[in-house]
């Protein structure tokens, strides 16, 4: 059986160059992760976002590497073609650029990711040069990063002035200065996006910051619409899974309480 062919850093490098568009997705298990790589997806993160989908908090804060680790190695024995790309926590991103490369490696040696991402732009240039010098990939996040929730004051659009704007295109620049080989763009007007993309060798992948970015990433419960409280402007639900779950669990319980399940097509005897 012949196997599909991996998805590496230059890869997606050279996806930009063809100007063919870059698709991502999070997971954060094996059997999500085997389902979207099989849907030919070129990338899946294990986003930071798990603390919001998986562990219920209302930021990203609370994650931890270990939190990362774990999730990165269920992803990993799901995936054979998709790039899978390890998101550093904040609890790495603050620490001091030593601790960060120590987290780094973790992500990529327990975790078995082929990548990380880290949220931050000049501040974090010489961390993520560092890391991509010890021979770990990197991808940066600039614009609207969760992590930085309290001190934008909610999750907001960032870029909204000229001076907010020259802010977060010298952050992508300083990003791909630094090695990294791509860039998410997260909550930024789409005519800013699309000049970053424009003047950065290095992919950028857009979320909620329009289409001219080199490929898109989602939340995969976004998408899949399994959050019914959860619809932001930038999120398309390309199926209605919360309702198609609910009816599904609602109809076996109702089976279960009237005797309808197990049937017989469900039971093993023993032969006499």
């Amino acid at each position: 059986m012949k196997h599909p062919k991996k998805v590496t850093v230059p890869r997606l490098l050279c996806l930009k160059e063809k100007s063919r568009k870059i698709v991502m997705v999070t997971a954060y298990d094996a059997t999500f992760a085997s389902l979207i790589d099989e849907a030919g997806v070129d990338a899946i993160l294990v986003g930071d976002s798990l603390g919001n989908v998986i562990q219920g908090h209302e930021n990203t804060i609370p994650v931890t590497t270990d939190d990362i680790v774990y999730h990165c190695r269920a992803v990993a024995r799901g995936v054979k073609r998709a790039h899978i790309i390890g998101d550093m926590p904040f609890t790495a991103n603050k620490m001091s650029s030593d601790k960060t490369l120590e987290d780094a490696a973790k992500i990529i040696q327990k975790g078995h990711a082929e990548s990380v991402k880290l949220e931050g732009g000049q501040e974090m240039a010489a961390t993520i040069s560092k890391i991509v010098s010890s021979g770990i990939p990197v991808m940066g996040h600039v614009g609207m990063t969760p992590q930085s929730v309290h001190a934008f004051g909610g999750f907001k659009t960032q870029g909204k002035t000229t001076d907010a704007q020259k802010k977060i295109l010298d952050d992508a620049i300083a990003v791909a200065q630094a090695g990294a080989y791509g860039v998410v763009l997260e909550g930024i007007p789409g005519e800013l996006a699309a000049s970053i993309t424009d003047q950065i060798s290095i992919p950028t992948i857009g979320i909620g910051a329009g289409v001219d970015c080199d490929g898109q990433v989602l939340v995969s419960y976004d998408l899949l619409g399994m959050l019914e409280d959860f619809r932001p402007r930038f999120v398309k639900q390309y199926a209605q899974l919360s309702v198609t779950i609910k009816d599904a669990v609602s109809q076996y319980a109702s089976e279960v309480r009237n005797g309808i399940f197990p049937a017989e097509e469900h039971t093993v005897y023993l032969k006499k």
